[in-house]
Order: structure tokens, then sequence, then C-alpha cells
């Protein structure tokens, strides 16, 4: 397989080299496969759905092709997903599919494991570190770090913004030790992802180091978390006939969004062949990309903080790569858009528990508001000509390809449950007065010492920091 630059077409590397890398030092551009292979046929079509390892292998395969044995590349997804992402009805054309049974309880569980093994298995005849640097919003780097820590030659630096993620979150980044360590950035998370992508592209620190990333700015993290997506849409179309007599249906999946890497992802889903008909751009506060969909300018800007934290990002990295596989118009037919303030996400947490007695966290709020009001009737008044202001929450006034399936009863919705919600404990107790239960994975972690390091948003304090520690 062949990845090139979104922007400059005419880098072409091998996986190895675009994982290793992880983004392309002279341009700044994101690597993206050059065609998009399609899922066997015995897989999509199997009598009974297959299972989540079955779906990963068969993904994987295409993706690495020449470069990792199918023995290697099997085992290497036995050793990264011992959990499984589970899929729950809450009402009858409703899904949760929970993406929080992994080590740290969030989503990125899936794509840093995945990373974390095919970074030491390409990096195994190397003589010197890989070096990683990682900016996280939340929940990228307590992914990162469990995935990473203690593999051998790695070497894992993770930067987040102070007093900007959930305790619980600051807590599972704080603690690591060894190889995984944590900088803790005055400033936002775009302050802490501009470093990180500013020393990418430093010459004289690249001489030094061998660098690559672990956000899903890497394609070998965002690559793995389209599994997932195949795994539900399978689940979900063999289900949809039981739990609700659709036959067939349009499967909508409704993604809180940030850095929309997790959309990304599901794009490549779709276009392996998944049976998912559209997406749900779901966002906060920060709807750099609703607002794009929307007037077709897109208009990158300092992010806002929100209950939904790992979603406050205001310039989302696979903005490029969105832009790289469609067009706009494309994007529009694909892409229902909706964004919620913070009383919207409160809203969400309360109307979900209320209607179904299913406790969601923020992110995952944010996606059901979305798909609560859309198949409420948001879609058909929208279709109906109605008026809607992009600059208020709800619906940006934009009409998905599918959007006549959800006025005709013919549309199912999965929500993306990014992170389990007693990682956003307080937020959830302001929203249902009720403390979701903690599983025991991260009661220990409550334990551990913070052993985090201050560091300014000053990119020459950053790389001296780089220079003396590293």
């Amino acid at each position: 397989m062949i990845y090139r630059d979104t922007r400059d077409s005419s880098f072409a590397v091998d996986f190895k080299t675009a994982v290793l890398s992880g983004m392309n030092a002279k341009t700044g551009g994101l690597y993206v496969p050059e065609t998009i292979p399609k899922l066997p046929k015995d897989l999509l079509c199997r009598s009974v759905a297959p299972s989540f390892r079955d779906v990963a292998l068969e993904a994987a395969k295409p993706f690495v092709d020449g470069e990792i044995p199918d023995a290697d590349l099997q085992d290497i997804i036995i050793d990264a997903y011992p959990f499984s992402a589970q899929i729950v009805p809450i009402d009858r054309i409703t899904y949760v599919m929970e993406l929080f049974h992994g080590p740290t309880c969030a989503f990125k569980d899936f794509g840093a494991r995945f990373m974390a093994r095919t970074m030491s298995y390409f990096n195994r005849n190397e003589n010197t570190a890989l070096h990683i640097l990682v900016a996280t919003s939340g929940d990228t780097g307590s992914a990162v770090g469990s995935a990473f820590h203690n593999v051998p030659g790695l070497d894992v630096t993770i930067l987040y913004p102070r007093g900007k993620i959930s305790p619980l979150q600051e807590k599972q980044l704080s603690t690591f030790t060894g190889n995984v360590r944590a900088l803790s950035v005055e400033g936002t998370f775009d302050d802490c992802q501009k470093l990180v992508k500013t020393a990418f592209v430093d010459a004289d620190l690249r001489q030094k180091f061998r660098l690559s990333s672990a956000n899903s700015i890497n394609i070998s993290r965002l690559l793995p978390q389209s599994f997932y997506y195949t795994y539900a849409a399978l689940y979900v179309q063999q289900r949809a006939a039981l739990d609700n007599k659709i036959e067939n249906p349009s499967i909508i999946m409704s993604v809180p969004s940030g850095n929309f890497g997790n959309l990304t992802s599901g794009l490549i889903a779709r276009e392996m062949g998944a049976p998912i008909k559209g997406f749900i751009a779901a966002t906060n506060d920060n709807h750099t990309v609703p607002d794009w969909i929307f007037s077709g300018e897109y208009n990158a800007r300092p992010s806002v903080s929100t209950y939904s934290n790992a979603m406050d990002v205001g310039a989302p990295s696979n903005y490029e790569r969105i832009r790289h596989m469609y067009t706009l118009e494309q994007v529009r037919d694909l892409f229902a858009s909706y964004w919620v303030d913070n009383q919207g996400t409160l809203d969400g947490i309360v109307e979900c528990y209320k209607n179904t007695g299913y406790i969601i966290d923020p992110h995952g709020a944010v996606g059901w508001a979305a798909w609560n009001d859309i198949r409420s009737g948001a879609m058909e008044k929208l279709l109906n000509g109605e008026k809607c202001d992009p600059a208020k929450p709800g619906l940006t006034p934009n009409v998905p390809a599918w959007a006549k399936d959800i006025v005709d009863k013919k549309a199912v919705g999965v929500i993306l449950e990014t992170a389990h919600p007693a990682k956003f404990g307080e937020i959830v107790y302001k929203a249902i007065a009720r403390e979701p239960s903690i599983p025991d994975r991260l009661q220990r972690i409550m334990k551990l010492p913070d052993m985090s390091i201050p560091m300014t948003n000053n990119y020459s304090a950053f790389k001296d920091w780089l220079i003396d520690n590293l």
C-alpha cells in the first residue's frame, strides 16, 4: 500500500515510513492511503456478524500488505485487543457503541494499542529509540501512555493543557513513569498541538532525534479505529430486523467530534464497504467543521473550553484528510452537522437518562443530542424548508443525501460513546444528581503520585526541554 501526503501528492511512502514519521516533516502534510481497499465479501455477508478481531484482521491486511506478514499481524491484533467494542440498544432505533472497555476507558485505546505494537514491530531492529510526541485534549494521552508504557525502543512525551481536562483524565496522564512522561502546558489543546507540529518540522530537532506522532495525525492510529465502525455496522445491520423490524436500515453514525480523527476513521470504514449510510458530525462550541460544511469556508479558530473537553479543538487536524478524500458537496451528502453548548450537553445527559435509563458521558451526550433531535423532527423541518441559524446550537442548514430516510423511519442511529462516564463524574452528577460507578482500573490510578512537568506554550522553551531530556 502506498501512502500520499495531503499537501503534496508527489510524496509516496510505504506504511512503515508513514507510521514511524507520523507526518511529512518537509510539508507538514498528513499521510493517507493512495486507495481505499474493499473488505472481502465473505466478511461483509456472513450469516452471523463477525467478531471484532476477525474484522480487525481482514481490514488491516491490505493497509500493511508486503510489510507485516499475516501471522505477525494476527499476533499484533490478538495482543492489542483483549477487549472489544460493545453495542448496546437503548431504544427501538438507537444503539450506543461503547468504546470504553479498554485499559484507559476511552476509544483511543483501540488506535493507540495497535499503533504501539506496529511501531514496536517496525522499530525492532533499530539501535536508537523512537521518540513519540503527542498532544492531547483529554483521552489520547492516557491511551497512548498506557499502550506504550514499557514497550522496548519507544519513548513517549505527552503534552496536555493544564487545568482544561477532567481531574481523572489528568490523573491518568500525570502518573506515568519510565519511558512515558507528561508535560502540563500553560495554554489550550491547540497550543499543545502547535508545539508538537512545530517540533515535527524542525530540521534541527529532526537531526538530533527520531520523532513520530501518536495523535490521529498518525495513520496507524486512525486506521484501527475504522475496525469498530465496520464491526458495529455489521452487528446492527443484523440486529435491526429483530429490534425494530426495519429491513436493510440506513445506519447513521453519530460521532462526537473534535480533531475529527474518529469520524475520518468512519469514512475509511464506509469506503471499505461497511454498511454505513451517513454520519452526524456532532460538536460542541468548537464548531469549526459544521461552519465549514454550511458556509464552504474553513476558518480555524482558538479553541473554547467546554464540558466535553476532549472535543475542544478549534483547528482540527483531520480536516485535511477529509478534504483530501472528498469534495465539499460530497461531504454535504454524507454528513449532517450539529453542535451544542454546555447547557445542551447537560440536557443531553439528562434526556438520555430520562428516556432510556442509560448514563452517558458528556461527549456521548453531544452525539445523543444530535441524533435525538434529528430523528425527532429537526431533519424533517429542514427538508420542509424551515430556516435554522448556524450561529445557534442545533442542526446546521445542510441536507444530507440520507435525510429522507430519517423522515421515512428507515434509519437507525449508532451513537459513539467515546469514554466511560466515570471519567467525567462531576459533570454527570451536575446533570442527573447521580455519580456513575468507577471501574477498578480507574480507582487504582487515583492512588498514584502526580509526576507531570510544568511547561509554557513557548516553542523555544519546549525545544530546549526536549534536547535536555530526551
